[in-house]
């Protein structure tokens, strides 16, 4: 892909201070894109545009609250219109679900799916009165399939699934296109501590970043990082669930959540409490 594809596009981006969300920010920039980054710490937000190029912005921005996202994308908009908005914030709490609090299962929501809600009907009014733009939602793997210790993420990302699709039909023919972005383990805090499923090869935040990049330019309905998982998870309601609770459990993905180093997932805990 070449990477004068995406010049003159406008991209904002959710959780761009670090992650994945921080890899898209640095590709789509590479690759010609004007970048505003949004993240919930406004200081790390400034300090990773800065680091990638003076011409990116870094705004606060909590995709939970209503008015913040407003007044992110009023900012992200103020020399030009959005082009492409990519809801990439999100969180991952994992353990035993009657373990995990209700303060826990709420930011899970008000982040992970509220976000995206948020996000999308703020940007696609103006989007469909010009006939074009596009969304890209960053869901997971795990909003495809069961992984023990993941009820809420699990829950979240199926719905950021789900709406990301129903979006697509109910504006059919509008000129606004939806991507859904699914990547597998992925190396970043939100799998510290845990085992990789054995076979499926853990992704780098690049790898995702260049897949959402591609996705820009070709404006494809679902992305999956790696391609193989996809391929896997197409195939699976065929086995029916024995077979596939099975071929899960070989593969170690119905541990991984379960099964974790406490210690190494402590400060992502911690910060997400914070948050």
């Amino acid at each position: 892909m070449s990477r004068s594809t995406l010049h003159g596009l406008r991209i904002a981006i959710t959780g761009g201070g670090r992650g994945i969300g921080l890899a898209t920010a640095r590709e789509l920039h590479a690759r010609g894109a004007a970048v505003v980054i949004g993240d919930l710490d406004g200081d790390l937000a400034a300090q990773a545009a800065t680091a990638i190029s003076a011409d990116v912005l870094g705004l606060p921005l909590d995709v939970s609250d209503h008015a913040s996202y407003a007044a992110f994308l009023q900012a992200a908009t103020a020399e030009g219109p959005l082009d492409v908005l990519v809801n990439n914030a999100g969180v991952m709490p994992i353990g035993r679900f009657i373990e995990q609090s209700p303060e826990t299962l709420r930011r899970a929501l008000e982040v992970n799916v509220l976000g995206c809600l948020h996000g999308m009907s703020l940007a696609l009014p103006p989007m469909l009165d010009r006939g074009a733009g596009h969304i890209i939602n960053v869901a997971s793997t795990a909003g495809k399939s069961p992984v023990p210790g993941g009820v809420a993420y699990c829950a979240t990302k199926s719905a950021v699934v789900a709406l990301t699709e129903t979006a697509r039909v109910e504006h059919s023919g509008s000129g606004v296109a939806f991507t859904c972005v699914m990547p597998h383990f992925t190396n970043t805090e939100l799998i510290a501590g845990t085992r990789p499923t054995r076979l499926i090869p853990v992704v780098e935040p690049e790898d995702v970043a260049r897949a959402i990049a591609d996705a820009v330019a070709s404006k494809p309905k679902d992305v999956y990082v790696p391609k193989l998982v996809g391929a896997i998870l197409r195939t699976q309601p065929l086995f029916g669930r024995r077979l596939r609770d099975s071929l899960n459990s070989r593969l170690g993905a119905y541990d991984t959540f379960l099964t974790f180093d406490r210690d190494k997932r402590a400060a992502y805990d911690d910060r997400v409490k914070r948050s």
